[in-house]
């Protein structure tokens, strides 16, 4: 707008000539005319005023806050403005003003201000600001004006960011809606690392408009559902936009090709990316009031699509960002749960939440969803702590509104997608989240949330919550924790909850992890402890009265350490503030620490309470603490707890309990259990919180068919919810225990098993399951280098490798058919508590997730009890797939009985030492396997195991209690040997009796089958099989094929093909033995033969040469006997 510039008029002339450029709103000049700032009727023509008093009176007469307008004087140079700022309240400071102006591409050359007085209560102001606009601005074209103003507007209300992304508005003529999705996409490479700094960013995107204009379109052409004619959800796989999307692409390319600057290339062709990336945004989502978007911007990323990703790369990632949060949600998988942090870290929040989803997707392994993380960071300044978390709450409000946006819904069981959404990738309704750092208490907000999205799961979207199962009462999460102790402390040969057991900890008793943690035994010794504001010392305490103190600040509202009676700490010991400038030990407290010094900064006693060579390292803080001596601080990630840390080969403890999360680097794990430490990972030790959060979601969502059909009121729900209590954690401390169990059996083989391990990894590697530098994982060459050393991997690299072989298999089974099957039926009932099988069985059966409940069940238990690296020696032994194995597995862990013998072992007591307690379970675990072995060879997969189990349970039941009837010989010798050692070893006689048949049981499977073919008891053909056995002197070659190296796979499977073949050749052996009338009258007809064999044998084995070659050819002495003998 261009307007007169000669004034020349008195106040009269100034007044009609205003009023009759108001014209039809000459009314406001009557309401102003008396409180005209001084100077104003001077410095204003009249059609300048008629601008300006209406907007005045709008503002005066409105809620409104600012509004704004542009125009030029008739004689301005071509980029000279007048740009106005109308404020109601306060005026604007040249401070606040110039930066909002400047990051519009504006320059403030001068600014003149007046302030309306409109009523006793309301002002006005006026800030008359002359700019110079960018030469190539065309501020005369409204449309262009219009949007500028609405830029500057938007950011002084905060709606929009002020930085130099807004100079979009005018030198690509984007919106400031458009320009903020750039912002958007350029936050976002900030946190995945992008090597060019923000700045340069905004300056490449501004000095390329043309291109980032381009590339703007593109996402529009991609998301906006309005290009497609439509209001609703738009599925698309290819280009619906009738052409125009290859188009707009060809031109972004010419022009990339023209970009001179290597850097500005790179930039403008990672926005591309993302855009490519993206699969939905809500973006063109319409806000809760007509006419306006979403809260914040949120993008669900394809992450194999964004170049450079920090690895582990997650399978699904949504970014949320606006003027007021950021955060981000990594998902890896479809089915996948996890916590949402409120973070501190601003400028790296994403790293940290992948290392935290990382290890979720560890801890995952041994429920239904697989790991996922959030995390967000507020971005508006607060003064006081009732702020800050006003604003936090205001913030992950709006988080959760990003990620729900952006979520498909179930309605009846119908995939519904989100409104006004374009969507680029499938179904995707499965959104489940958790509390966690600084959202402990936010469960209700996020379900509140839900709720007012009709979200398909309700309240068991965030569990935890006001209607779900409260942790720290139910010290679910220390109470998972203490199984991993309970089972380290039997290495040592003690008993964790009867023996005294001396303590260090990370944490107070207010805490749900710490405070459950030390409450588990009332004979613990808690010598040292600290949090963030206090150092606790007791050199000498007594156990029950220091356990009752404890349990007196447990239940004290927020208490400290400060609140632990003086009174009640031994001789030495007290309580000092981490603000402290000296502590003084006293020398009793110097032995328990181990330490000569007898004084210490706070930080510096912290160093040597970690050090401290106690029984037990019990962390149920926050930090991490521990490191490995070739790890930086800086690669840790926790600045503020570098001047605590210490390094894994600097603990003196025994054991370490991982209550809290990250406490540990990986790395200082590794270094801590190579120099003899017991210690598991974080993600074993406190799986029981997600585990138990896992139960409730899944029970939530069981039940909220029973609500919706008027079956139960949401409060007899909630009733019965807790009624289940110690039913549901029963459940979750079996996992614990199950878990610590198999991660015990694999450091007893760590040695002997090194090369399969090796092998394993490699095959992991291989098939692209596991990135061996990302975890943390030995070369072939480290672990050669330990073999030699004595020593093999170390349990926290097992742990890792547990979470991939269960989360592997686990994806395997799922994908298959095997969930399916009606006889697996009793994994889906079983993990429900028994309330809900027996009253709502139909219900379960049609549970949303019953495929995922029963692949993670029989997933779970085929590696815990099978072991880490049972399918690959199998699938390599074999060559089948894991879902054949596990067919196999099923057929054999139901043929034995193995779940009884398993849990009998596990029960024990305490008399039987750990190591005949391991040798049992070694001993089941082998039969399983070979058993598995003979199955995968004589039925064609897909193995029918229900027929298996049909065939040959029974038979093996009466086999398995008839060996005093059955063996004979060497066998029978070895076998009741070996019965009387575990009798000797305290083991109850029944579990003696049956274990010492294991090693043999396998054998038994030909048996059967020639017993059935045969129409002959099972017991009589057993009997004849070892009769044979014996006749002909196999046992030293049963010894010896034992005995064979496995280096690698090919000595693995001659070593297979050597016993197979041996069994096969006794079994049909037996075979003539039986059809000829039993063993001794075969033995007199074939005399000559027999005598012959054994000469041979003689021969071979003062030879004293065992491999393969001098066994292959005893083994054709043994298949000779079946060409050569006759039945009689």
């Amino acid at each position: 707008m261009a307007l007169p510039t000669a004034i020349g008029q008195t106040t009269d002339d100034w007044l009609a000539a205003t009023r009759a450029a108001l014209g039809p709103a000459a009314a406001v000049l009557d309401r102003l005319a008396p409180v005209l700032p001084a100077g104003y009727d001077e410095l204003n023509y009249p059609p300048t005023a008629a601008l300006d008093l209406p907007r005045v009176v709008a503002l005066a007469d409105t809620d409104g806050d600012v509004s704004t307008a542009v125009f030029k004087f008739a004689d301005a140079a071509p980029d000279e403005w007048r740009f106005r700022v109308y404020r109601r309240g306060d005026k604007i400071s040249l401070a606040d003003l110039l930066p909002l102006l400047d990051h519009l591409g504006m320059r403030a050359n001068d600014e003149r201000a007046f302030a309306f007085q409109v009523a006793d209560d309301t002002r006005v102001f006026l800030h008359d600001v002359g700019v110079t606009a960018p030469v190539d601005a065309d501020l005369a074209d409204p449309e262009i004006a219009t949007e500028l103003c609405r830029a500057f507007e938007a950011a002084f209300r905060g709606e929009i960011e002020s930085d130099g992304f807004n100079r979009l508005v005018l030198a690509a003529g984007l919106s400031a809606r458009q320009a903020e999705v750039v912002r958007a996409f350029a936050k976002y490479l900030r946190q995945i690392g992008f090597p060019l700094s923000p700045q340069f960013v905004e300056s490449a995107v501004v000095r390329h408009h043309s291109i980032t204009a381009s590339i703007v379109e593109l996402f529009e052409v991609r998301f906006d559902p309005s290009r497609a004619g439509v209001a609703g959800p738009v599925e698309s796989t290819g280009d619906p936009s009738g052409g125009l999307e290859d188009e707009i692409r060809e031109r972004i390319a010419r022009a990339l090709d023209e970009v001179p600057s290597l850097d500005d290339d790179r930039t403008l062709r990672a926005l591309l990316a993302l855009v490519d990336a993206t699969v939905r945004t809500n973006v063109f989502r319409s806000g809760d009031r007509p006419g306006t978007h979403r809260d914040v911007m949120a993008f669900k990323f394809d992450p194999s699509r964004v170049p450079d990703l920090p690895l582990p790369r997650p399978m699904f990632e949504i970014w949320v960002c606006s003027p007021r949060v950021e955060g981000v949600h990594l998902r890896g998988g479809r089915i996948a749960r996890g916590g949402l942090r409120w973070s501190d870290r601003r400028e790296d929040f994403r790293t940290e939440v992948l290392g935290l989803v990382k290890a979720q997707m560890v801890k995952n392994a041994v429920i239904v969803p697989t790991g996922a993380k959030g995390g967000f960071v507020p971005k508006r300044a607060t003064v006081t702590p009732d702020e800050f978390r006003a604003e936090g709450v205001a913030c992950y409000r709006q988080f959760i509104g990003g990620l729900l946006d952006l979520t498909d819904n179930l309605v009846g069981g119908v995939v519904v997608p989100p409104p006004e959404t374009v969507r680029y990738d499938g179904d995707d309704p499965y959104l489940v989240v958790a509390a966690d750092k600084g959202t402990a208490t936010f469960s209700d907000i996020a379900n509140e949330i839900s709720a007012r999205y009709g979200f398909w799961l309700g309240d068991a979207f965030a569990s935890g919550g006001s209607a779900g199962y409260d942790h720290k009462e139910m010290g679910i999460t220390a109470r998972g924790a203490w199984e991993s102790v309970r089972r380290h402390a039997r290495v040592i040969g003690k008993d964790a909850d009867r023996d005294p057991l001396t303590v260090v900890g990370i944490g107070d008793m207010s805490g749900d992890v710490f405070g459950n943690g030390l409450l588990r035994s009332p004979h613990l010794r808690l010598v040292a402890a600290f949090d963030h504001r206090h150092v606790f010392l007791d050199p000498d305490p007594d156990p029950a009265t220091s356990y009752a103190e404890r349990l007196r600040l447990f239940a004290l509202p927020r208490s400290s350490w400060a609140d632990y009676d003086p009174e009640l700490i031994s001789a030495g010991g007290g309580v000092h503030p981490r603000t402290a400038k000296r502590i003084e030990l006293t020398a009793v407290m110097q032995r328990v620490l181990g330490t000569d010094r007898a004084v210490f900064t706070p930080t510096e006693l912290i160093g040597a309470i970690l050090r401290a060579p106690v029984d037990v390292l019990w962390n149920g803080g926050i930090g991490t603490y521990v490191k490995a001596s070739t790890e930086s601080h800086a690669e840790v990630g926790d600045r503020a707890n570098d001047s605590l840390r210490v390094n894994g080969d600097e603990l003196r403890c025994t054991i370490v309990g991982e209550g809290g999360n990250l406490g540990f680097t990986q790395r200082g794990r590794i270094e801590y259990a190579v120099n003899g430490g017991l210690i598991n990972t974080d993600a074993i030790d406190n799986s029981a919180g997600v585990d138990c959060s896992d139960h409730e979601v899944n029970i939530k969502i069981l039940l909220s068919d029973v609500v919706a059909g008027a079956g139960m009121t949401l409060s007899e729900r909630d009733e019965l919810l807790t009624s289940m209590t110690d039913e549901v954690a029963e459940q979750v401390l079996d996992d614990n225990r199950a878990q610590t169990l198999v991660l015990s059996i694999a450091r007893r083989q760590a040695l002997p098993m090194a090369n399969v391990h090796a092998r394993y990894l490699n095959t992991l590697e291989t098939e692209g399951w596991i990135n061996r530098g990302l975890e943390f994982l030995p070369t072939d060459k480290q672990i050669a280098e330990r073999q030699a050393g004595g020593t093999g991997l170390t349990t926290p690299e097992f742990a890792v490798l547990l979470a991939y072989t269960k989360t592997t298999n686990i994806e395997l089974v799922a994908a298959s058919s095997l969930p399916d099957e009606p006889s697996l039926e009793p994994a889906l009932m079983e993990y429900f508590p028994a309330p809900l099988r027996d009253r709502f069985a139909e219900q379960i059966r049609r549970h949303p997730l019953r495929r995922e409940i029963v692949a993670t069940q029989l997933g779970n238990q085929m590696v815990n009890i099978s072991g880490i690296s049972f399918d690959h020696r199998v699938t390599e032994d074999t060559g089948v797939g894991v879902v054949d194995v596990a067919r196999a597995w099923i057929a054999a862990r139901d043929v034995f009985d193995v779940l009884h013998w398993w849990d009998r072992i596990e029960s024990v007591g305490p008399e039987v030492r750990l190591d005949v307690q391991l040798d049992l379970f070694l001993e089941l675990r082998g039969l399983i396997e070979r058993a598995v072995s003979w199955i995968m060879r004589h039925r064609r997969p897909p193995v029918a195991f229900d027929e298996v189990i049909a065939q040959f349970r029974e038979p093996m039941r009466v086999l398995a209690s008839a060996q005093d009837d059955v063996l004979c010989g060497r066998m029978r010798e070895l076998t009741f040997a070996l019965e009387a050692g575990r009798l000797a070893a305290g083991v109850p006689e029944r579990l003696a009796q049956r274990s010492a048949a294991w090693p043999l049981m396998h054998t038994m499977f030909d048996v059967v089958e020639q017993a059935q073919r045969k129409q002959r008891p099972a017991v009589d053909v057993a009997r004849s099989y070892w009769q044979v056995f014996d006749a002909v002197d196999v046992g030293w070659l049963w010894d010896a094929i034992g005995q064979l190296p496995r280096a690698d796979r090919w000595q693995t499977q001659a070593r297979s093909a050597l016993r197979d073949d041996l069994l096969a050749a006794l079994a049909e052996l037996n075979d003539d033995v039986v059809d000829c009338g039993g063993i001794v009258a075969w033995r007199e007809s074939n005399e000559r033969v027999l005598a012959r064999t054994s000469a041979m044998f003689s021969e071979i084995r003062r030879a004293a040469v065992t491999d393969v070659a001098t066994l292959s050819v005893a083994l054709r002495q043994v298949r000779n006997l079946v060409l050569t003998t006759v039945a009689g």
